[in-house]
């Protein structure tokens, strides 16, 4: 193992299988951001900076080499870091905070003109909140009620979705790179099916605006680009940026952003950093000035924010109240009402444990057959059992995240999340209904299952969170393990009523159920849609699209 940079931090970090490269402070060995990390030894056993290399060993293998650095910290005028109020991942000087508030990225910044608060959040209806029950608390006759109610409101619904995995040409060299690596490869597969979609809908080409919600980094809009840039049977592209529009929608600030790398290009991306549940696209200048047809997509758009998407997309954009939306799939914009016309969408679903009934396109769907907020507050829940697999690959602090948050098609795990050194096993890394695992995820040479991660410096904790790209240590974050431990728990005891397969079977209707809800949504805005399984369950289990045309 290289020993640190000169002049740089001295913390191993784990995740990266490096050293940090930030550069201390003067006379420090340690980033700001790492110092409260190590561990400090008392001044009357050591005063020097020292650094021990641990080989640590199991079933004579070795599988992992620690680097802990013991050091006292020099000359520092006793400041010390604290989390910073507006965003616990970092780290400021206490003497520093006031002054770090005020250019801090997490900051309450101006509002831009297209936010508008709760404009798709959907009606607030006091007497129908409900206090949350879990699946546990609820006796065999609730939950075998709750199963009859499911299969009667489920009948006469289309229960086989189509399977079609597609793909399209522009990706063809991407996926068969051999330098890409299993995770890679999943999510290529999946884009190309995506675009092949598109391509079959007739949505795929210039003179209109793709709008990505839930853009993450951007890599969905990337391909959708490459693949216009020259299209199939048009020669050479046309390259101007009045007929082509990428709006990427994402209300995190991200990393490592694909669309910067396209700052130079004819054809112009535009990314908001805003929440769907607060976005009028109708105000957005961009399409104002351009007015070109609206195309919505998005890659495993997470729980409420379908429901966000598509209450954005087809009410406050190009189909208004009193309108009807286009009979063909083209027509020219309409300039007086601020935005193009929506001539369809493509939307790659996920999370339905994470839909929450005031945010719920369907909720009519649902009056019609009897239901309420009480019993699609149960069907969410139940329809994690769709992916969370046998009781047998709960144990422990598995793999597991009750809420876990997507952003492009990231592999969600609440308790033992290791990216880059450890090993994701089989195919039980599923989290809720969330997570993206194909038949398994493996990366790095460590399996650290059940209550054991390691972080930073040899740090080890019983049951330590990683989330993103930060790492906790001193005392373990237990929320991960917890939710973990609780799903385990409730599994097992559902185990008793239905077998692993009739699980999820009741689990894929109710997300054909809640699907169904969206479906109609969008036949009451005048479009017709379907269902498909666009790529193979070995890929991801949330393997469904929704596409929508207008009716003819």
């Amino acid at each position: 193992m290289a020993a640190p940079l000169p002049s740089r931090c001295g913390f191993f970090v784990q995740k990266k299988n490096r050293f940090c490269k930030m550069v201390p402070g003067k006379g420090r060995s340690f980033c700001g951001e790492h110092a409260t990390m190590v561990s400090h030894v008392d001044s009357g056993v050591t005063s020097q900076k020292g650094l021990i290399w641990i080989g640590a060993l199991i079933n004579n293998y070795v599988i992992k080499t620690v680097t802990c650095f013991l050091f006292q910290e020099e000359g520092v005028g006793g400041s010390r870091r604290i989390t910073c109020p507006l965003d616990p991942k970092h780290t400021v000087a206490q003497q520093n905070l006031e002054k770090h508030l005020k250019k801090c990225n997490s900051r309450e910044k101006p509002r831009p003109v297209y936010y508008v608060e709760n404009i798709n959040a959907g009606r607030v209806d006091r007497d129908q909140e409900l206090p949350e029950v879990s699946l546990a608390e609820r006796s065999r006759a609730d939950l075998e009620s709750l199963v009859e109610k499911l299969k009667a409101a489920a009948e006469g619904l289309q229960q086989d979705v189509e399977d079609r995995t597609l793909s399209h040409p522009v990706l063809q060299e991407e996926l068969s790179d051999p330098r890409n690596g299993g995770s890679a490869h999943k999510h290529l597969k999946q884009q190309a099916s995506l675009l092949g979609h598109l391509q079959e809908l007739g949505l795929l080409s210039r003179g209109r605006c793709f709008v990505e919600f839930g853009a993450g980094r951007g890599k969905l809009s990337h391909w959708i680009h490459r693949a216009l840039q020259n299209p199939e049977g048009q020669g050479v592209a046309m390259e101007t940026s009045q007929d082509l529009q990428l709006l990427l929608v994402e209300r995190c600030s991200t990393r490592f952003k694909v669309d910067g790398k396209h700052q130079g290009s004819a054809d112009p991306f535009e990314r908001l950093q805003v929440d769907i549940q607060h976005l009028d696209l109708s105000k957005v200048p961009v399409l104002r000035e351009k007015a070109l047809p609206l195309v919505g997509v998005g890659k495993h758009l997470c729980g409420a924010a379908t429901d966000l998407a598509l209450r954005c997309l087809l009410d406050t954009a190009g189909t208004r109240p009193g309108t009807q939306p286009l009979p063909k799939r083209l027509r020219g914009p309409e300039l007086n009402s601020g935005t193009g016309p929506v001539l369809g969408l493509a939307v790659a679903l996920c999370c339905h444990h994470r839909c929450e009934w005031r945010h719920y396109v369907g909720q009519q769907f649902f009056l019609q057959r009897g239901l309420g907020p009480a019993e699609f507050s149960a069907f969410c829940r139940m329809s994690s059992w769709a992916t969370c697999g046998p009781p047998a690959n709960h144990s422990g602090a598995a793999n597991h995240s009750g809420a876990a948050s997507h952003s492009g098609a990231a592999n969600h795990s609440g308790a033992a999340n290791h990216s880059g050194a450890a090993n994701q096993s089989g195919a039980a890394n599923h989290s809720g209904a969330a997570s993206h695992s194909g038949a398994a995820n493996q990366s790095g040479a460590a399996s650290h299952s059940g209550a054991a991660n390691q972080s930073g410096a040899a740090n080890q904790s019983g049951a330590a969170s990683h989330s993103g790209a930060a790492s906790h240590s001193g005392a373990a974050n237990q929320s991960g393990a917890a939710e973990g431990r609780e799903e385990a728990e409730q599994l097992a005891a559902l185990s008793r009523f239905w077998s692993a397969a009739e699980r999820e079977h009741l689990g894929r209707l109710c997300k054909l159920l809640i699907d169904s809800g969206r479906r109609d949504f969008l036949r009451t805005r005048g479009f017709s849609s379907r269902l498909i399984g666009y790529i193979d369950a070995e890929v991801t289990l949330e393997n469904v699209l929704l596409t929508a045309l207008p009716s003819s």
